[in-house]
């Protein structure tokens, strides 16, 4: 899963650093039409026109580069994803996560084992929606069923697949 997720954020970060490439080279070469694409994406994302010409004009005089990625991509320069962050965090996570289900499996009898971790699992789900919810000031209702939904799909996808291929 970690490298899975090292991938993923690597080829997230490359395209990060390619948009900033095209929009530093657009910027050097034709500073015209830089200005017009900034204006264009500031209109595109709400601002009025005469809200857009002013936003563009304060741009091009500090940093135009920066307002360009940031408004056309949603990139801030230099704080580019980090795919080591990923693959660590995500090591952790699934590491941690797998500790429930694990004990569950290993202290119960095996008369009750499938269904004490799927009841394990959806008690940590709904903990870890919780969380989440809680530090990212999202709506915890929200947050605890989608992840308590999603999870126990998976799980039962897994637990189906599995099934077909036991011998």
């Amino acid at each position: 899963m970690a490298g899975g997720e090292y991938v993923s954020v690597s080829t997230q970060k490359d395209t990060e650093e390619a948009a900033v490439a095209r929009e530093r080279e657009l910027l050097e070469k034709n500073p015209d039409i830089a200005r017009q694409s900034l204006y264009a994406a500031y209109v595109q994302n709400g601002e009025c026109e005469t809200s857009a010409q002013l936003m563009t004009n304060r741009a091009f005089l500090q940093n135009p580069l920066e307002a360009l990625v940031a408004e056309k991509y949603g990139i801030e320069i230099e704080e580019f994803t980090n795919p080591w962050h990923a693959a660590i965090s995500s090591f952790l996570a699934f590491a941690v996560g797998a500790l429930f289900p694990m004990i569950t499996i290993i202290l119960l009898p095996a008369s009750v084992r499938i269904w004490a971790t799927v009841l394990i699992v959806a008690l940590a789900l709904l903990g870890t929606g919780y969380t989440s919810a809680r530090l990212g000031k999202a709506p915890l209702k929200n947050a605890m069923i989608r992840n308590l939904v999603i999870g126990l799909l998976t799980m039962a996808v897994t637990y189906v697949v599995g099934q077909a291929f036991a011998i």
